[in-house]
Formats: structure tokens, C-alpha cells, sequence
């Protein structure tokens, strides 16, 4: 965060300033987490349903806080200066929305069914061959993540990449009043949260905020095979670029097992051959995405196609290792069925002659729409000659011969079933953890 003095933050959130320490200067940034505070950050305490940060005051002092942000200053130890707001929440937005317009840098927005990280990732990796990017950590994109992330930009960096999540209705707003961006990217438009939006079409609706909040000085970036291109070219007084059939395209796809070969085509600059270091055609329309931003940025082929080939992708997504001769696939960070089917054919069009294994965990939030789901899953995976495994409970649903209630069974099962020369994908919902199931069947030797 660029220096400002305790006043001039306390102002931005309309906040009272308790304690003295006006003039002090904030430099290092804020923290709502006791055990990671940057010495004399501006701590922010937070209180939910199940946590209330204002019982740690005390240590987020000790912790070298530079001053504390509360909505109680009942517990507000002495000698430290603090600012009191009505809701702590609300204040972290609001600063973040007033530190988003002192930036004057732009700034993209990332959001989509699936695949959001992983165009970050790849996105950051290509506007970094230029500028100095500041880009969302992990998936910190959600209404505490992404203020986080606005607040984290320095003084120095030129570009922000932040992505943005919801799992309802209306939560993207609020992000877009944050973030403010320039360009807007929706990756695609699937079945996860049908649960709580009730159907494609009312995702779609909820995704297409990001291109709502464009003004006519921008530029919407989505692939041109999503169904709701039109809607969303509708919606917008911003320029729509599609990718894939459009002006920004790959020719010549060469699959291979550690990743994808194409020849990168964009029509104002010209065709280049290049690669990404991660199988999967879906993960081809993430390049393409993140080519996209970097060509609306003035980047040249050469950078572009530098940034794809460099770029490394978030743990849990399509990593890939070796162990005791069986190739082992990550995709184990989160599920959803746009994202199991893709991970399905990019499984099965991997070169190689040994058995090709997925092993499944249960998928959330897809309420009465589970049943076809998990079954169209298991037809899939059949149709497509695989052998599939699956853990929990839930994921009986998906209908295979090989299914397993708990983890061990299926590490042990796995263990004994695999040999050199298979390959096996773990993938499932966050709460599935399939990692673990991935890493006690395979273990990873550390270097």
C-alpha cells in the first residue's frame, strides 16, 4: 500500500480516530490475521458468526500492528492508535474502494464457473513481462479477499489482475465497485452455485456484472464458445473480443503430456508458435484469455507468448509428478462439472500406453441438479475408456464399479491397483480432499 498518514485513512473510511496517532504514517500495508501482521500494518478486526478478531487486539499489538481497526472499542488495549467504525467489514471495503481510485493503474477482472486462477495465473505471468503486476494470491477473490488484494498494490506496480469469485446472486457488484476494472474477463459460464442461482442463465446473469461495470473505454474478453456471448455483448457499452473463433485464436494444437503446442494467432499482430506448461484444451482458452489482455495492454507477440510459456499455475490445478513410476495429475483444488468433464478428456488425451485413471470426489452446491450431474459424469469417463474411482460418501452417485467410502481404503486400494506407466487424476470438491487421498496412495519425494 502506498504511505498515507492514520488520519487520512481514517477519513476514507469515515472513521472516528481513537487514541491519538493521526499523523502517523501507515506504509506497510493492512492485515486482518494476528499471526501474519506486517510490522505497523493497519490491523482490521474483523467479526463474524464464529470469530470475533477483537478478542486479539491485544496480540495484533504485540504482533507490531501500526494501529487497529474496530467496531468495539471495549477491548482496545492502551498505547496503540485505532480507528472506530460501525462494521470493521464494511470499513475494509470502503478503504479498498478509495485506495482502488488513488491507483490510477488498470486493472482486470477475472471471473468464470472455472478456470479463474488459473487465467490469473497465466495472465499475471504475461503482463509481467512488461509492467509490474500486482495480482490476486491463491484465490483471495471473494468480498474479504479481494479488498485484501486491492490494498496489497505498491506504490510501484503499474497493472492489477484481481480475480473475483461469488456463489449468489448480487455478491459481484459490490467486488466490481472495488475493483473498478478496465478490462473484464469471464472465462466461461458453467453449472457450479446452480444450487444457489437456480440455472445457467441466472449465472450467466451474475457473471456478466464484470462486464456491466465496464464504461465504453473498455474491453470484454470471452471465449467464443460460451452461449452467452450475445447477452453479455448486450449488456456492455465496453468492446467484446471473443477468443478462440475470433480474432485471437490457436492454430495447430499439439497436445502432449506436460502441456499444449499452438501457434498463437492474433490478427493485429500477427502468429507465433508457442506452448503452456499444462495439458488440457480448456487450459488453451485460459491462454488465450490472458494473450488477450496482454495484446489490449500494447504487449508484442514475443512477450505474450514468453508470459504463456513461463507461467506457473496455482498448486491444486493440473500439476503434475511422479511417483514410483506412476504419473499422478493435481486437480485436486476444487469440482464442478464444466470442470470434471474437462479434466476428463484432457485425462484421456494425454499420450501414453498404461492405465488411465481419474478418481473422483464429491461435487457441492449443485443441489437438484446433482443426480444428472454425477451420472453424466460416469457415462463420460466410461465413453471415454478411463478407469474410474470414487471417495465419499456423496460420490456414489457418480456410479462406478470402484468406489470407496473413506480415504485410506482408496489410498490402499489405489496403491496395489496402479503400476509404472499409469497415469491417475485426483479431482473434487474443496471439502473432498482429495489430496489427501492423492498424497498417502502417492507420495511426493521432495528435492
Amino acid at each position: 500500500m502506498k504511505p498515507y498518514s492514520l488520519q487520512q485513512l481514517a477519513d476514507a473510511m469515515s472513521g472516528i480516530l481513537l487514541q491519538g496517532g493521526g499523523e502517523r504514517i501507515i506504509a506497510t500495508g493492512v492485515s486482518t490475521d494476528t499471526r501474519s501482521i506486517p510490522d505497523g500494518a493497519l490491523f482490521f478486526a474483523l467479526a463474524g458468526e464464529n470469530f470475533d478478531a477483537h478478542n486479539f487486539l491485544a496480540q495484533a499489538a504485540e504482533a507490531g500492528a501500526g494501529a487497529l481497526v474496530v467496531q468495539d472499542a471495549a477491548k482496545l488495549p492502551e498505547g496503540i492508535p485505532a480507528v472506530l467504525v460501525p462494521d470493521t467489514l464494511e470499513a475494509l471495503q470502503a478503504l479498498a474502494k478509495w485506495y482502488r481510485a488513488e491507483l490510477g493503474i488498470p486493472v482486470i477482472a477475472i471471473t468464470g464457473s472455472n478456470g479463474k486462477t488459473s487465467t490469473k495465473d497465466l495472465t499475471r505471468s504475461v503482463l509481467s513481462r512488461k509492467f509490474r503486476v500486482n495480482a490476486t494470491l491463491g484465490n483471495l477473490n471473494n468480498h474479504i479477499g479481494l479488498p485484501l488484494t486491492v490494498l496489497a498494490t505498491q506504490d510501484d506496480d503499474e497493472v492489477g489482475v484481481f480475480e473475483m469469485g461469488m456463489n449468489h446472486s448480487g455478491e459481484l457488484a459490490p467486488l466490481c465497485e472495488i475493483g473498478r476494472p478496465d478490462i473484464s474477463i469471464i472465462t466461461n459460464v458453467g453449472t457450479a452455485h446452480i444450487e444457489h442461482l437456480g440455472s445457467r442463465e441466472a449465472i450467466a446473469l451474475e457473471k456478466g456484472t464484470v462486464a456491466r461495470a465496464l464504461d465504453k473505454s473498455g474491453t470484454l474478453l470471452v471465449p467464443s464458445d460460451c452461449n452467452f456471448v450475445e447477452e453479455f455483448r448486450a449488456s456492455t457499452p465496453a468492446k467484446v473480443v471473443t477468443v478462440g473463433e475470433g480474432t485471437i485464436r490457436a492454430e495447430n494444437i499439439e497436445p502432449g503430456e506436460a502441456g499444449s503446442s499452438f501457434d498463437l494467432v492474433i490478427d493485429d499482430l500477427g502468429r507465433i508458435k508457442t506452448s503452456i506448461a499444462v495439458p488440457g484444451q480448456h487450459m488453451i482458452s485460459n491462454a488465450l484469455l490472458a494473450a488477450g489482455a496482454g495484446a489490449i495492454l500494447g504487449l508484442s507477440l514475443e512477450e505474450i507468448s514468453t508470459g504463456l510459456k513461463s507461467a506457473g499455475l496455482t498448486s491444486g490445478r493440473l500439476r503434475r509428478y511422479e511417483s514410483g513410476g506412476v504419473t499422478v495429475i493435481d486437480d485436486t483444488y476444487n469440482a464442478n462439472p464444466e470442470s470434471v468433464l474437462a479434466a476428463l478428456h484432457t485425462l484421456a488425451g494425454l499420450p501414453g500406453s498404461g492405465h488411465r485413471i481419474v478418481v473422483l470426489g464429491m461435487m457441492a452446491e449443485l443441489g437438484d441438479h446433482a443426480v444428472e450431474a454425477y451420472s453424466r459424469i460416469g457415462r463420460v469417463a466410461c465413453e471415454l475408456g478411463l478407469s474410474l474411482v470414487t471417495v465419499g460418501e456423496e460420490a456414489a452417485a457418480y456410479g462406478a464399479k470402484d468406489h470407496f467410502n473413506n480415504h485410506e481404503e482408496a489410498a490402499t486400494w489405489l496403491s496395489g491397483a496402479t503400476g509404472s506407466g499409469d497415469t491417475v487424476l485426483f479431482k473434487g470438491s474443496r471439502m473432498a480432499a482429495m489430496e489427501q487421498v492423492m498424497k498417502h496412495a502417492f507420495p511426493e519425494k521432495t528435492p
